[in-house]
C-alpha cells in the first residue's frame, strides 16, 4: 500500500499566470508502475494545460512525450491512460465520459477508446486529471484508489471471472454506492486484440485497449469515491444558467427524444433506407427483414433505461429477449453498431440473439463492433470456399447461422482452435489463413469498420481511411452525409470529390469534443460556441472566446496524433480502405446500388490540403509551427520523401 494525500480538492493552484484560476483542474495525474508496485502523483506542465486543455489532449501530449517509438504494445513498456474530460464530475449533461488511450495491439497505431457511465466522474472527483499505467504486474493484480491511498491487490481471485462478476465481487467487499470500477474479462486476459475495458455495462472497446490491459496483468482499477470533492466552478453562476441552457435544447430536441425512447435502435432502419446498412461482410446495403430488428422490435422487448453521470439523454435501452431459443437473454443495449455487427453483418435477424450476443461480450470483455466483423469474415469465407469445415473445427458458418456465431466468441475468447487465429483481428487473420483471405478483411488500418458503408456516405468512408485510430465512426462522423448536416456546408453523399475538408473538419470538431470530454448524444444542437462558454464559466479558460479559438486546440490534437503515427511508419499507403470499396460496385442498397469509391486519391489530397499535411500524409513544418507543435517537426521530418 502506499499512502498518498490525493483526496484533497486542489483548487487555484495551476502554475502560470493565466491559469491560476483553473478549479476545474487538479492540475495533476497519478502515474501507476505496476513493475515495481509504487504509485505517484506528478504536475502537469502549464503548457500542456494551456495548449491541448484536457481530455484527449492530455493522452497523445503523454503518449507522444513518453512512449518510445516501436514499443511493442504487450511489453511492459506501453502505457495505458484513463483520461476524464475537464468537466468530468459537474452538472454539464454528456461532459464525463472517459477516454482509455494506448499503442493498439490489433493496429499498431495510436488509439483511443470512449467509454460511458461513471468512472470519467470518478477520477475527476478522486482529484486527477488522468490516471497513467505502466509497466506490467508480476501477477494478477487489481488496483483500489481510496481516501487511504494507493493499493496493489491480488486480483487471482477474480482471474478468470467474467466483467460482471468481477464488479459483483469487488462491490461484495467494498461496497457499490461509491465503488467505480474498470475492468477485463477473459477476452482482456487471453489477449484476443480487440479486448474491450468494461465499467457497469459501458465498454471501451475499440482497438484493444482491454488487451493492453490484460498484459499489464491488471485485471481492475477500482476508485472509491466516498467524501470526494466535486470540481470547483470557476464562476459558478454562468456555469449553471449554461447548463440549463444545453438541458433545455436537448430536453425539446427530438433526436435527444428518439435517443431516450429507442436508444440508437433507430438507426437500423434509416440506414438500411438509405443502403448504408452493411450486410454480409459488406457485399450489399439491405437486409431482407430489417424490420425484425429495427426499433420497433426492440422497443418491445425494452425493460428499463440507464444514463451517464449527469445525463440528460439517458440513451442506455436495457432490452430483454421475450421468446425464443434466447429468451431471458438481457443487456443494455444493443446499440445501432451491435445490432449491424451482429445482424447485418452475418444476415441474421434474431433480435434475442443479438441481444444474447451482445450482453456475451459485455461479460467476456469484447469488442462488438470486430467480433461482428469477424464473425462475417469467416461466414464469407467459408461460402468461397477459402476455409472450409475442417479449417474451423467442425463448424459449417453459413449466413446467419447463430450456433457457429455463439461458438465463434467462445473460440475466439478462450484462442481456441481457429479462434486462436481469429483472436488476431481481420486484417492479421487474413495473413496467416492466406488463399487471398485478406481481400475480405473490413479494416482500415486493421481496426474494423463500423456499421456504415463507405461506398454510399463517401466522407464518411473517407474518414475511416484517414482516421488515426483506423476504422471508427466516431473519430471524425460525417453527420453531413449520415443525417443532413448543414455545417460547414451540405454535401453530396455520392459525389466523388469535395470531401476532404469535411473530413478534416469533423475530426477538430470531434478533438475539441472530446477535451470535455463531450458524449455523441448529448451534442444535438450544441454548438462550439456554447462549448467555448463551458470552458471559460468552469475553468476559467479566458483563452477560448470563440469556436474560431477552440478549433485550433482540436486542429493541435489531431496532428500530434498523426505525428505519433508517422514516427510508428504509417502514411498515404496505410489511409486507405477495404479493395471490395474501390472494385465493387455496392450490391442490393436501394438508393446507394452500384455505389464505388473512385477518386480515392484526389479525396486523399483533398484532404492533406486541408489539414496542412505533405502529399504522403505528414504535416508540414510550417503547419507544425502554425499549431505551436514544432518541436515534433525533427522526428517526422526524416519520414519524408
Amino acid at each position: 500500500t502506499l499512502s498518498i494525500s490525493w483526496w484533497e480538492c486542489l483548487t487555484d493552484v495551476c502554475p502560470g499566470k493565466d491559469l491560476k484560476t483553473m478549479s476545474v483542474y487538479r492540475n495533476k495525474f497519478l502515474k501507476i508502475d505496476l513493475s515495481k508496485k509504487e504509485a505517484a502523483e506528478s504536475p502537469i506542465e502549464a503548457e500542456v494545460i494551456r495548449d491541448l486543455i484536457g481530455g484527449r489532449g492530455f493522452g497523445i501530449d503523454y503518449l507522444y512525450k513518453h512512449l518510445a517509438p516501436h514499443t511493442d504494445p504487450l511489453s511492459p513498456d506501453n502505457i495505458l491512460l484513463f483520461l476524464p474530460g475537464i468537466l468530468a464530475g459537474t452538472s454539464a449533461p454528456g461532459f464525463s465520459r472517459w477516454i482509455a488511450a494506448t499503442k493498439s495491439p490489433l493496429t499498431g497505431a495510436y488509439i483511443r477508446s470512449v467509454g460511458g457511465g461513471k468512472f470519467g466522474a470518478a477520477i475527476k472527483n478522486g482529484g486527477y486529471d488522468f490516471i497513467a499505467v505502466h509497466g506490467q504486474a508480476d501477477k494478477p493484480t487489481f488496483v483500489y484508489l481510496s481516501r487511504e491511498g494507493v493499493q496493489f491487490l491480488d486480483a487471482n481471485c477474480l482471474w478468470g471471472l467474467d466483467t460482471f462478476a468481477t464488479q459483483d465481487r469487488i462491490w461484495e467487499k467494498y461496497g457499490k454506492t461509491h465503488t467505480h470500477i474498470a475492468c477485463i474479462g477473459p477476452a482482456g486476459e487471453n489477449l484476443v486484440k480487440f479486448a474491450a475495458i468494461i465499467h457497469e455495462k459501458r465498454a471501451a472497446a475499440r482497438g484493444g485497449v482491454g488487451t493492453v490491459m490484460g498484459a499489464k496483468k491488471l485485471k481492475a482499477l477500482v476508485i472509491h469515491t466516498a467524501g470526494a470533492n466535486t470540481p470547483a466552478l470557476h464562476d459558478r453562476e454562468a456555469f449553471l444558467k449554461l447548463v440549463k441552457d444545453h438541458n433545455k435544447i436537448l430536453k425539446t430536441h427530438d433526436r435527444r427524444k428518439k435517443m431516450t425512447t429507442y436508444g440508437t435502435t433507430f438507426m437500423t432502419s434509416k440506414m438500411h433506407e438509405m443502403g448504408i446498412f452493411p450486410v454480409k461482410n459488406f457485399q450489399e446495403g439491405c437486409l431482407p427483414g430489417v424490420e425484425k430488428i429495427g426499433a420497433e422490435a426492440f422497443q418491445k422487448l425494452k425493460t428499463a433505461d440507464y444514463g451517464c453521470h449527469a445525463c440528460t439523454t439517458r440513451c442506455g435501452n436495457v432490452f430483454k429477449a421475450a421468446e425464443g431459443p434466447y429468451k431471458g437473454a438481457e443487456s443494455e443495449g444493443p446499440e445501432y453498431e451491435t445490432i449491424f455487427s451482429f445482424g447485418g453483418q452475418i444476415a441474421n435477424t434474431d433480435a434475442g440473439a443479438i441481444i444474447a450476443a451482445d450482453a456475451l461480450c459485455d461479460r467476456l470483455g469484447l469488442d462488438t463492433i470486430s467480433m461482428g466483423v469477424v464473425a462475417g469474415f469467416v461466414m464469407e469465407l467459408y461460402e468461397r470456399g477459402i476455409l472450409s469445415a475442417q479449417d474451423l473445427d467442425g463448424l459449417k458458418p453459413q449466413w446467419g447461422n447463430l450456433e457457429v456465431l455463439f461458438k465463434l466468441i467462445d473460440k475466439v475468447t478462450k484462442r481456441e482452435g481457429i479462434g486462436n487465429i481469429l483472436a488476431e483481428g481481420t486484417r492479421k487473420a487474413g495473413q496467416m489463413i492466406g488463399k487471398g483471405a485478406e481481400y475480405y478483411a473490413m479494416t482500415a488500418k486493421g481496426l474494423e469498420l463500423p456499421g456504415y458503408e463507405p461506398r454510399a456516405a463517401k466522407a464518411h468512408g473517407l474518414g475511416y481511411a484517414v482516421s488515426n485510430i483506423g476504422g471508427s465512426h466516431m473519430y471524425g462522423y460525417a453527420r453531413q452525409e449520415i443525417s443532413g448536416f448543414a455545417q460547414p456546408r451540405e454535401i453530396d453523399r455520392f459525389a466523388d470529390e469535395g470531401k476532404g475538408d469535411i473530413a478534416g473538419w469533423n475530426q477538430i470538431k470531434k478533438a475539441v469534443e472530446e477535451t470535455g470530454i463531450l458524449c455523441n448524444f448529448a451534442d444535438t444542437n450544441i454548438s462550439q460556441q456554447l462549448i467555448c462558454d463551458l470552458f471559460v464559466s468552469a475553468p476559467g479558460r479566458s483563452d477560448l472566446p470563440d469556436a474560431t479559438s477552440i478549433n485550433k486546440f482540436g486542429e493541435r490534437i489531431v496532428c500530434l496524433e498523426r505525428c505519433f503515427n508517422v514516427r510508428e511508419g504509417f502514411s498515404r499507403k496505410d489511409d486507405t480502405l477495404p479493395e471490395r470499396m474501390f472494385k465493387e460496385p455496392l450490391k442490393n442498397a436501394g438508393p446507394s446500388t452500384g455505389q464505388v469509391i473512385r477518386k480515392m486519391d484526389s479525396l486523399l489530397d483533398e484532404y492533406y490540403d486541408f489539414m496542412g499535411y505533405d502529399k504522403n500524409g505528414i504535416p508540414t513544418v510550417e503547419k507544425l509551427n502554425d499549431l505551436g507543435l514544432g518541436e515534433v517537426a525533427p522526428d517526422v521530418s526524416k519520414f519524408r520523401k
